[in-house]
């Protein structure tokens, strides 16, 4: 793929580290709506019920072009797309910064998902063909980039909002600072990858449906290890702080540490993670992490005091995070490269629905009267169940085990 000189290499260097810079970006402007909403609803005048909107449609806009991302993919090369999905980011930013109304502001932040779904799509792969002998490695790093932006966000924009040099309001220099982020780092990986070799003659991913039809075990296998596990944790991370508070009898600044630590053991885990997956079996690897996950989840139910909550939140944040680039690594590793772009596309569309309805599951389950507790028991034991299953399978062969054996 590569040759040994120093400007091959620096070339694969430039390109990676440019991703890295361009995830952080990406995620970033998915995760900066939470902090902001109280801002937007000040500047609009529109109801905590219209701004809460504003959360939920840059992770519907993330989810919605996944799909489309895997036919693209058949037609375009994968450095075009992700540049394309940088450009979409620096426009959809500027669209947001410039907002006369709350209408455009929320068409904004579709856009915003759109390129950040877009991105993932056509990035991922391009990671596992620059480095086809360390994809958990590389994956680790991305993630962990990303994290980083998530840990960031809140500190970022609540000194954002107290700096008064702003000749708008401060949140609107915070969507041009990123517009100029974004456009900066997608200009400059283009630069980066016209020097390697990922510009040059390569196959194309020719068909989703071909890499369905020649690949669904693997990927439906990977869809049952991360979609139940991803469903549950995104109806707990986003219920986390209310969780706390009434579950669990802690103050709303002791809530809120809680679930900082939980994004920060994220950090760690993405590299950690990815290292693993380069060095063990993919398939005990992610039901060992499953069966961790299941174990702090009920381990939460049962803490009560602050002290026992923030070591269950580190251990749980550490471990499903580490599931992600797991799991992306077992499917990137093992499709052939002319169907990994369109293989993932078809992974990552089926997915992300699944774990983005968490939060309506865990908020009807609630509203229906049963207890967070309740709710968080019963969603763990069915991942303990699905786990059991999986485990079942794999002894009989069932679970296609992947290139790392």
């Amino acid at each position: 793929m590569f040759s040994a000189n120093g400007r091959s290499i620096g070339a694969r260097t430039g390109v990676f580290g440019s991703l890295c810079v361009l995830v952080f970006l990406v995620n970033f402007a998915r995760v900066v709506y939470a902090p902001l909403l109280e801002p937007f609803r000040a500047a609009f005048g529109v109801s905590e019920a219209a701004v809460g909107l504003l959360a939920t449609l840059v992770w519907i806009g993330s989810a919605a072009p996944r799909f489309p991302t895997g036919y693209l993919l058949t037609r375009y090369p994968r450095h075009r797309i992700v540049l394309g999905s940088g450009l979409v980011l620096a426009g959809a930013s500027a669209i947001a910064a410039a907002a006369p109304s709350f209408a455009t502001l929320a068409a904004a932040t579709v856009l915003v998902g759109v390129g950040s779904g877009v991105y993932f799509v056509a990035a991922s792969p391009l990671i596992g063909q620059l480095y086809p002998g360390q994809v958990g490695r590389a994956i680790g790093i991305h993630g962990t980039a990303s994290q980083v932006a998530a840990v960031v966000a809140p500190g970022f924009v609540g000194v954002a909002l107290a700096v008064r040099f702003w000749p708008f309001a401060a949140w609107r220099g915070i969507f041009v600072l990123l517009s100029l982020a974004a456009l900066g780092s997608a200009i400059l990986f283009w630069l980066a990858a016209r020097r390697s070799t990922i510009t040059g003659p390569q196959e194309l991913d020719l068909d989703m449906r071909v890499a369905l039809v020649a690949h669904w075990r693997l990927i439906l296998s990977g869809i049952a290890v991360v979609g139940l596990a991803g469903l549950v944790w995104n109806g707990v991370f986003n219920f986390y702080v209310t969780y706390l508070i009434e579950a669990k009898g802690l103050s709303s600044g002791n809530a809120r540490t809680a679930l900082t630590v939980v994004f920060a053991a994220g950090v760690p885990a993405f590299w950690a993670a990815g290292v693993l997956a380069d060095r063990l079996r993919f398939v005990p690897l992610m039901l060992a992490i499953l069966a961790v996950f299941v174990g702090s989840m009920l381990s939460l139910v049962a803490v009560q005091s602050f002290v026992p909550v923030l070591l269950v939140s580190a251990i749980l944040g550490f471990v499903i995070h580490s599931l992600f680039p797991a799991t992306d690594t077992y499917i990137l590793a093992s499709l052939p490269d002319e169907h990994s772009g369109s293989g993932y596309a078809v992974f990552s569309g089926a997915m992300m629905p699944i774990q983005a309805i968490g939060s309506v599951v865990v908020g009807v389950l609630v509203d229906s009267g049963l207890s967070y507790d309740a709710v968080f028991t019963a969603l763990s034991l069915g991942v303990a169940v699905l786990t059991a299953g999986l485990f079942g399978l794999a002894l009989l062969g069932r679970v296609p085990s992947g290139t790392n054996v």
